[in-house]
């Protein structure tokens, strides 16, 4: 008898909406990523890390396991890390996004194994290299290297065959392939293989998507570089994706380091999945389910917005942990319906680690001193998490009915949102001081929520920082009042009632800074 479990898998619908399938139930991972070498110790993980996560109302955690810790020895495989790991999240009643380090991490090679990085010397190394414009090694194997390339996919079709066998609950529901991947240091890979293929005609798959004819610069102009990138490490993340799928297909998904000042190929890694990179990367890559944006620049709900289109589902495994997040986390599944959402240094935020994340590291990433500003983000971030968590049904059938609206303060003071009967008018409280303003800047944090219609008359009102004011429609001659408010809970998907706010509390619809949800419903009168 098979006591496996159903395979975790994200299935779009008949218009295109992506649901993230966990034992046959549609599931919102509300995550948090580790930092990188927090899963590289059980013990670590065991008195430093899982301890931070409890009071936090997870339900995934989000974390690497590098290559070097799985294949020491060329061709020996050691498991014993992940099945560890699998161990205590299932102990700790958590679900697993795995982090696969291979060839690439951050633009660079630095989680290969060290036979690997021996092989790597010299300008006729087995695994060779890429360069910059002036024949330097960068730190960073190429990835016109096929055996690179065919070693790390065997690698990672291991762990993944593996996986198949030793995690039949489930406990990993999915894996991100590499990490941040591109080239740093330079517009392109200039190593022989790379500047042969420069020069040459692009591959016919291009030319016949694309409609163009013609080396890499002629087909592409100034963009040449970046998309011939762009192709070579989406083909390589094939070849290890399309390995791990064979034998077992989980989820699998790559993450972007985004562009940002100073925007040139190179200062953040060129030949990643960008969104201006998403067309080649597609067509390379078919076997990548999503394409995730690391979010830490200040345009959140413009990253958001753009990694949602295309038939893309929004999944967020990194984003800034601040006290913010609840705000940013009302925003992506609100507006989005987004699959996952994972402040990144999770442990940090009910721990008393913040040391972490060094000012080096920072300036290297190209990531301002506030991005993790964490007072009060744990609090804030727990509740917001326990509420969406018990209403992942009526979230999903609000996205299902077009019925759920979002919004995030974006350094302006509100918002109209049309609704069926009514137009609902969202004031952000306090200053118009937005997220991006800088740390010292404010003391409350950034705005951002969203309404359900349960009917024409009742709506679910989640978030922190605002309040509504119920209008009627223009031209309608009447006046909407408030029938009645009541703060509570959700519980497994049912309403659990709180006071029932009248008199000064009932006139005005107001959530403060802290997340919440209360229950209105409406009337008008002439």
């Amino acid at each position: 008898m098979n006591s496996k479990k159903e395979i975790p898998q994200i299935k779009k619908d008949k218009n295109g909406q992506a649901t993230w399938l966990v034992d046959g139930k549609p599931y919102i991972a509300l995550a948090g990523e580790i930092h990188n070498s927090s899963s590289s110790s059980l013990q670590y993980m065991d008195e430093q890390v899982w301890p931070a996560l409890r009071p936090l109302h997870l339900n995934t955690v989000i974390l690497p396991v590098a290559w070097e810790s799985v294949e020491p020895e060329e061709g020996k495989f050691d498991f014993s890390l992940p099945d560890g790991l699998i161990a205590a999240a299932k102990r700790e009643q958590v679900r697993l996004v795995l982090l696969w380090f291979g060839l690439w991490k951050n633009g660079l090679s630095s989680y290969i194994p060290g036979w690997a990085k021996k092989a790597s010397s010299g300008v006729s190394a087995r695994f060779f290299r890429a360069r910059d414009a002036f024949g330097r090694p960068l730190d960073c194997i190429s990835p016109f290297c096929s055996d690179a390339v065919a070693a790390d996919a065997a690698a990672f079709r291991a762990l993944m065959l593996h996986l198949a066998e030793a995690d039949p609950d489930r406990t990993v529901i999915a894996v991100q392939v590499e990490n941040e991947i591109g080239i740093l240091g330079a517009d392109r890979d200039f190593c022989s293989a790379a500047n042969r293929a420069f020069a040459q005609p692009v591959p016919q798959p291009v030319a016949d998507w694309f409609g163009v004819r013609g080396s890499w610069e002629e087909a592409f102009g100034r963009d040449g570089a970046e998309m011939m990138m762009a192709w070579q490490y989406g083909s390589a993340v094939e070849q290890i994706a399309s390995q791990g799928k064979s034998v077992y297909p989980l989820p699998l998904y790559v993450n972007a380091w985004l562009q940002q000042h100073p925007d040139r190929p190179g200062k953040y890694p060129c030949g990643g999945p960008v969104a201006k990179m998403r067309d080649i990367w597609r067509l390379a890559a078919p076997s990548v389910d999503c394409f995730a944006p690391d979010i830490y620049v200040n345009a959140y709900r413009e990253v958001c917005d753009e990694y949602a289109a295309a038939g893309n589902p929004l999944f967020i495994p990194e984003v800034r942990a601040t006290k913010d997040s609840a705000s940013f986390l009302f925003y992506a599944v609100g507006k989005h319906n987004a699959l996952c959402f994972a402040p990144f240094g999770i442990e940090d935020l009910c721990g008393k680690r913040r040391d972490e994340m060094g000012a080096d590291l920072l300036q290297t990433l190209n990531i301002g001193a506030g991005a993790f500003d964490g007072a009060g983000a744990g609090e804030r971030l727990a509740a917001a998490y326990e509420m969406v968590g018990n209403m992942q049904e009526i979230i999903r059938e609000a996205h299902e009915g077009g019925k759920i609206h979002a919004f995030l303060e974006y350094n302006d003071a509100g918002v109209t949102i049309p609704l069926g009967k009514y137009d609902a008018l969202i004031s952000y409280t306090g200053a118009s001081a937005s997220f991006f303003s800088g740390p010292g800047t404010k003391d409350r944090s950034v705005a951002g929520g969203f309404i359900i219609e349960r009917s024409e008359d009742e709506f679910l009102i989640c978030g922190s920082g605002f309040s509504v004011q119920f209008l009627p429609k223009p031209g309608v001659q009447a006046v909407a009042g408030v029938l009645r408010k009541e703060e509570g809970r959700y519980q497994g998907g049912v309403w659990i009632p709180g006071r029932v706010l009248n008199g000064d509390e009932g006139y005005f619809i107001r959530l403060s800074d802290f997340p919440q949800v209360q229950r209105v419903w409406m009337y008008t009168y002439c």
